[in-house]
């Protein structure tokens, strides 16, 4: 029995077959459609937007955290930060956002809890730094060095930022148009409300 209840739960952590693909994964966790739409209807973050970041902050892997540090080339040392889950969010950060969303219960490795965090960061972002909703770029320049970070450009100073964030761009581009073929059949029907 244990041995089933332990795949079970391996499955349900394991990340989409085809994460190029968003209308694909869509297919495979309806969930996670519902979860981002969520996400885009409270805080303002379109759905590639949200789903850009995460691929490129842990490629849709739940468990993702930084490999760790090598002592002497051969032991394992500690981890470089803190940072773990869909989101690669920091402790200091994800307490933060638990705090002032209230989301006391809020799990990294959680991917409806991820994608209101990375609302919550966007909107954070847009309000104190000016980043507008939708332009990945700058959103994702902002997520990686803090609103106060963008502000001050330290971005400038990391050519290789800016070409990853060229990259996260690139990839929410791809899914915005592969959402114009499949969104309208993801959403919910008017019967299928009374569920939700």
């Amino acid at each position: 029995m244990p041995v089933i209840v332990a795949a079970i739960t391996g499955c349900s952590a394991s990340r989409p077959a085809d994460v190029d693909n968003c209308c694909a994964m869509f297919d495979e966790r309806r969930s996670w459609y519902d979860a981002s739409s969520r996400a885009r209807k409270r805080w303002g973050i379109p759905i590639h937007v949200q789903l850009a970041i995460i691929h490129q902050e842990s490629s849709f892997k739940a468990d993702a955290r930084p490999p760790r540090t090598r002592i002497l080339w051969i032991f394992p040392g500690p981890r470089p930060s803190s940072a773990r889950g869909y989101t690669q969010a920091l402790d200091e950060t994800w307490s933060q956002y638990k705090k002032e969303t209230g989301n006391r219960g809020a799990d990294r490795d959680d991917f409806r809890d991820s994608t209101d965090f990375i609302g919550w960061y966007g909107a954070t972002a847009n309000r104190r730094a000016r980043v507008p909703r939708d332009d990945a770029y700058r959103m994702y320049l902002a997520y990686h060095e803090g609103p106060g970070g963008y502000l001050r450009g330290t971005h400038r100073s990391k050519p290789w930022l800016t070409r990853v964030a060229g990259k996260v761009n690139a990839r929410a581009e791809r899914y915005r148009r592969q959402l114009l073929d499949c969104e309208t059949r993801l959403r919910p029907r008017w019967w299928q409300f009374w569920r939700r």
